[in-house]
């Protein structure tokens, strides 16, 4: 397995060790303790699972302490454009944001801690996400961002007319203006 830094302190990608032949493959997608061993520390206590279509932006969700939710995330089947977004006052990264696309093809993980929001758009005809959580859901200190802050200018790798948003999603409010406890 491979840790790779991002420029946003904490942000790491996982490329695990695949073994291919002529009958496919075969990766580790999580061992605790070598997880542990290369400084990731967590104990995930909540898998979740989504299936989306193409143009399917999700996000930003974050959850406030002292549910907050760090998560190791990766694309089961298809591709995303996976992003996270520091919401930490006192990094000198906060409102900055970082992308990578996870697929079922380079096997990559995001590794996103607490304090920060994420989002994904799928860039494929269907996607399969997997997210491992270190916190219950908690529907009460549930938050989220605008996908299309200005203020952040994310790239979703997708034109905006192409862009499929859940009502929810459209309503949150900008950094600016989001209840932060980080």
């Amino acid at each position: 397995m491979e840790i790779i830094k991002t420029p946003i302190e904490g942000l790491v990608i996982i490329k695990p060790r695949v073994f291919a032949d002529a009958r496919g493959f075969f990766y580790e997608s999580y061992n605790e303790k070598t997880y542990r061993e290369a400084g990731i520390d967590l104990h995930f206590c909540q898998d979740n699972k989504s299936k989306s279509s193409y143009g399917v932006v999700r996000g930003l969700h974050y959850q406030l302490n002292p549910q907050s939710q760090s998560k190791l995330v990766s694309a089961v089947q298809g591709a995303v454009w996976d992003v996270a977004v520091d919401l930490r006052k006192d990094s000198p990264t906060f409102g900055q944001w970082y992308g990578v696309e996870l697929s079922e093809e380079n096997h990559l993980q995001f590794l996103i801690p607490q304090g920060f929001a994420h989002g994904f758009s799928v860039l494929t005809e269907t996607a399969v996400f997997a997210y491992k959580c270190d916190n219950l859901y908690s529907p009460t200190l549930e938050r989220g961002i605008m996908y299309n802050d200005p203020a952040l200018s994310i790239d979703w790798k997708i034109s905006a007319d192409k862009a499929i948003i859940s009502d929810k999603d459209t309503k949150h409010p900008l950094l600016k203006d989001a209840e932060l406890n980080f």
